[in-house]
Parts: C-alpha cells; sequence; structure tokens
C-alpha cells in the first residue's frame, strides 16, 4: 500500500496497524496522511506551523500535538459521527480535564490485549483490579482497562478488589496453587493504601503493576522509593514490581518490568523532544519532553507531545523523569476554533 496516498483507504485499522509484518515507519507515514486529511483539528495545527504532507517527508518530521488539545476540544476525525466510547483524564474541580473520544472500542480492546500479550503470557495471570481514587469516575479509561483484561480471563479469578480493605492472602494463595501467577493492577497510592491497611506476604511470583498517579494524592516520592517500599511491603523481590506507562489521550500502553526502563509494543514509539523546539529530536541519554506516537490513535490523533520529562535509553527503551513545568512551548502554539 503507497502509505503517501491519503485516497488508499484502510478497511481494518485494528488488523493494518497491529499486524508485525507491517513496517512501523510506513504504516506511520500513512496515519499522518490520514490524519492531516481527516482529522480538522490537526491539519490546522500542521499548517499553522507551515507543514503538509509534501513538507513531511519522514516520520521524524511529523509535527506532535500538544496534549493540552484534548483538554480544549474535540480531538476526532471528521468522519466520526459517534465515538463509542468517551474517557476524561483523573483530576480535581480546579482543573481542566482532558477527554479522549474513542472511535472504535474494538481497535482499544485489542490494543490493550495484543499489547501486554507482547510482555505478559495472558493466558497465565489472573488480574486484580484495585482502583482507588478511579472508582468513582465513570469515564476512567484505566477501569476498562482493566476491565478488558479480567472478562478475557476464563479462569473465574480475575476481579475488582474491594476498596478500603485489606488483600485476602488466601485467595491469592489459592490462586497460586491453581497455577496461576497474579498480576495486582492500579495506582501507585492505591498500593500504598494497602500497605497501611496491612502488610502481607504475598506469593513469590506475583506481580504488583503499579500505573502511577502518586502526584495527585497527597504523596511526594520517586518511582524507586515507591517499588522499594512495596517490594518490601509484600514480600516481593523488586523484579515483581512493574510498572505502566500510560495516559487517557492514548490507546496503547508502555511497561516497565521489573525496573525503570519502559519497552512499548510495536505500533507505540517514543521519541524525546527539545522543550524549547519540539521538532527536534533529542539523542539518547538527553533530557526533553516525551513525545508520543501511538499508532492505535488513529481516529483521534496518533502524533502527541506529553508534559512528561524523559530519556530514550538506547533504541527501545526510555525512562520517565516526572513532569514538566512551563509557561508556553515554541512552536506549540495553535489557534482552536470551535466548529
Amino acid at each position: 500500500m503507497d502509505a503517501r496516498n491519503p485516497q488508499n483507504k484502510v478497511r481494518d485499522w485494528s488488523e493494518y496497524i497491529l499486524d508485525p509484518p507491517h513496517h512501523f515507519e510506513q504504516k506511520a507515514m500513512h496515519v499522518f496522511d490520514h490524519q492531516f486529511y481527516h482529522n480538522t483539528l490537526y491539519h490546522d495545527f500542521c499548517m499553522g506551523l507551515g507543514l503538509d504532507t509534501t513538507s513531511v517527508l519522514n516520520v521524524q518530521q511529523i509535527p506532535l500535538l500538544p496534549v493540552a488539545a484534548f483538554r480544549e476540544t474535540r480531538v476526532l476525525g471528521k468522519y466520526v459521527e459517534d465515538a463509542e466510547l468517551m474517557f476524561k483524564s483523573s483530576g480535581t474541580t480546579e482543573t481542566v480535564r482532558s477527554t479522549h473520544y474513542v472511535a472504535s472500542a474494538e481497535l482499544y480492546r485489542k490494543s490493550i490485549l495484543e499489547g501486554m500479550q507482547h510482555f505478559y503470557d495472558l493466558k497465565s495471570l489472573v488480574f486484580l483490579g484495585y482502583v482507588p481514587g478511579y472508582a468513582d469516575n465513570p469515564h476512567s479509561s484505566l477501569i476498562w482497562m482493566i476491565k478488558q483484561l479480567i472478562d478475557q480471563d476464563s479462569s473465574g479469578f480475575s476481579r475488582f478488589l474491594a476498596l478500603g480493605e485489606p488483600l485476602d492472602v488466601d485467595e491469592i494463595l489459592q490462586i497460586y496453587q491453581s497455577g496461576k501467577q497474579v498480576m495486582i493492577f492500579g495506582p501507585a497510592f492505591g498500593f500504598l493504601d494497602l500497605l497501611k491497611e496491612k502488610s502481607c506476604a504475598l506469593p513469590e511470583n506475583t506481580i504488583i503493576l503499579e500505573t502511577g498517579g502518586m502526584k495527585t494524592h497527597r504523596r511526594q516520592i520517586t518511582r524507586e522509593t515507591l517499588h522499594q517500599i512495596l517490594a518490601e511491603g509484600f514480600a516481593l523481590d523488586g523484579s515483581r514490581i512493574h510498572s505502566e506507562y500510560g495516559m487517557t489521550e492514548m490507546l496503547s500502553q508502555g511497561y516497565a518490568q521489573g525496573g525503570s526502563s519502559y519497552r512499548t509494543p510495536p505500533w507505540l514509539q517514543i521519541t524525546v523532544r527539545d522543550p524549547e523546539n519540539p521538532m527536534s529530536i533529542l539523542p539518547d541519554g538527553q533530557e526533553g519532553l516525551i513525545g508520543v506516537t501511538d499508532l492505535a490513535n488513529v481516529h483521534s490523533c496518533s502524533f502527541i507531545l506529553t508534559q512528561d520529562v524523559g530519556v530514550k535509553v538506547g533504541t527501545d527503551a526510555f525512562n520517565v523523569n516526572g513532569r514538566f513545568r512551563y509557561s508556553n512551548l515554541r512552536g506549540c502554539n495553535f489557534l482552536i476554533e470551535e466548529e
């Protein structure tokens, strides 16, 4: 398929995007052309930077839409009449929450399951979700994600855990003795609350998968310190404390499996950008703003400049160092007009 011909239509975006034989660069250029022509907001953003499909010749030149756009307006292809899902970021009443309209629930579901399968054996896992602070958000993408993982497990063990109650170690031992491996999935502050209720020794192959979220719940703590607390509190080796990198504005996730470096499935790539010039990609080891190319976002925007600070570690890994504080970014100003 000619990636530069926007008239070449994809009948099944999920098959095209998630299918490994297709090269990332080819798919990314095809998605860029598609979004330039069919997403009015992204088209206007690119034109405001003086860029179009004739001047963007490779993946490195594709402009990244500031993530703030998801707080300001509806980021969605103009051909989508009704989004199948709508997610809102967590936040307080003093903040404007991001909204991500998802045109295809099935594409999101496949991205979740196939993305995790890239790193974990889903058939061997039982998922226990602990989501305080998210359970009262009816539009939480994290809860929807965990539900897909629970629903695909036929063992009958996977479920959401009751909030405000200590872990039932006997239940987890029963799962372990059945030959399954337990993954407890949820925000960092929830695990700290569980340990405050009661420290407990979990089976040695248990995985604690934290999704971040310390910053909004009265705690200032580094990820290294957090993982040490979790390993000691649950009597697990540090290699069993994992992290997920994702956000409401993304339909794919990266995973750090027992360390600080995240890796991504083939349809999600990370770059690190110069805060003074987000079109400039920084070399490995140099700190800057994390840029996301998430091809699963084909119906909204796949090319996003986040507000996270990080560094690339080699060709296929990255570290997240926190949030970036700024008043403005050169090259990121754009006018959003209501349609």
